[in-house]
């Protein structure tokens, strides 16, 4: 597969080494390293109260503040190291930057982004390799989702993109249940939630790439050791929207549910979820039941983002932020609802850099409820809990 490189090598490589000391942590991995521990949490965890597995659990405080306003159907947001950001906006298909000093430049659209119906410019999800920045991004094309990566160059608030190559394309599209969230996990592999796009038998089927959970290389390659020798990791999923990893190392996510119960599960290799033989706990031996269930208008939920033992889920038809304390891969007391009815849809969540929660308001695509006509970036603080 050919590799696409620009000219601007000297700001490739000052944001790379950026990105490999602060910026893996944010969308997972890098490709050649684990992710760091953010500042905060190594500095906190030993002086805050913990839960019996030995991290600590998490609170979304009072302490809530906009980083960015004029946001129009924002997806996806991913931290930069010099306390900016990247986001994509779904109908436009255009990366914005979030600069230092608060103001939002275009970096540039996604070229072959079809937008309609649920579908458009999902996931975006940043790591390094061979000293340049990649940018990697799941979106809807004319007749199917597909996984693209571009190198990122320049200095912060100046950002540039380079040319699209295709990682991974044949996903099923539909108006709805497109999937769309992709992050790199400890191992240094991409994860990729896709949706079964309205083909629900085909959730069941391992070599169909709908209703999945997809393990990759950074190339786009299967993963040696992958359950079914393909690119598919679990089964059984209606609409993934949500991974995130503990600080345990588990793989979390979150997934739609039909119309009783939506769900967050702990994915296991090979794990089978039951989707659309079961909606919700199903107590059947051959299926993972979930970890935690909502009702649909109680989350309805799209990103999460977890710090050390507690997962953050964000809320559409929900309008909240739920908080699912883990221990041992299990839910370990009920979930905890913050910022309800505060800010209309959230639909992602992100941990940055300084181990606070980033969070992505959804009221601009026409489901949410009566808001001010743009989208939010929201910064909210987080404090420990015994």
């Amino acid at each position: 597969m050919t590799r696409h490189r620009g000219t601007n090598r000297r700001g490739r490589a000052a944001l790379a080494f950026a990105l490999g000391v602060a910026l893996a942590a944010a969308s997972g991995c890098s490709a050649a390293t684990p992710p760091p521990v953010p500042p905060s949490e190594a500095a906190t965890d030993s002086a805050t109260p913990t839960a019996t597995s030995g991290t600590p659990w998490w609170r979304a405080t009072e302490e809530v503040s906009t980083l960015a306003s004029g946001l129009t159907a924002p997806w996806s947001v991913v931290p930069l190291p010099a306390g900016g950001a990247l986001i994509s906006q779904r109908d436009d298909g255009m990366i914005l930057e979030l600069q230092a000093d608060g103001a939002l430049r275009e970096v540039g659209a996604v070229a072959g982004v079809v937008s309609g119906g649920e579908s458009g410019l999902h996931g975006l999800a940043l790591t390094e390799r061979d000293g340049e920045a990649l940018l990697y991004a799941y979106f809807g094309a004319q007749d199917d989702n597909r996984v693209i990566r571009m190198p990122l160059a320049g200095e912060p608030g100046s950002l540039t993109l380079g040319e699209p190559e295709e990682i991974l394309t044949g996903i099923p599209r539909a108006t709805t249940h497109n999937g769309g969230r992709i992050a790199f996990g400890p191992d240094g592999h991409l994860y990729i939630a896709t949706g079964d796009a309205q083909i629900r038998d085909a959730a069941q089927d391992p070599d169909a790439l709908g209703g999945k959970i997809l393990r990759v290389t950074g190339d786009g390659d299967p993963v040696p050791g992958n359950p079914w020798g393909n690119a598919v990791f679990s089964i059984g999923h209606r609409n993934v929207q949500g991974l995130a990893w503990t600080g345990d190392g588990t793989l979390w996510a979150s997934e739609f549910g039909q119309n009783t119960w939506d769900e967050l599960n702990r994915i296991e290799a090979g794990g089978n979820y039951g989707w659309p033989l079961v909606e919700g706990e199903g107590g059947r031996a051959e299926f993972i039941d979930p970890v935690a269930v909502w009702t649909t208008s109680e989350a309805s939920p799209s990103g999460i983002a977890a710090r050390g033992g507690t997962v953050f889920i964000a809320g559409l038809r929900g309008e909240r932020l739920w908080a699912v304390d883990t221990a041992g891969g299990e839910a370990a007391s009920a979930p905890v609802a913050a910022l309800e009815g505060q800010q209309g849809r959230l639909r992602d969540a992100v941990i940055a850099p300084d181990g606070s929660l980033w969070i992505l308001t959804n009221n601009t695509d026409g489901r949410g409820s009566p808001r001010p006509e743009d989208d939010l970036l929201l910064r909210v603080e987080l404090a420990p809990t015994g």
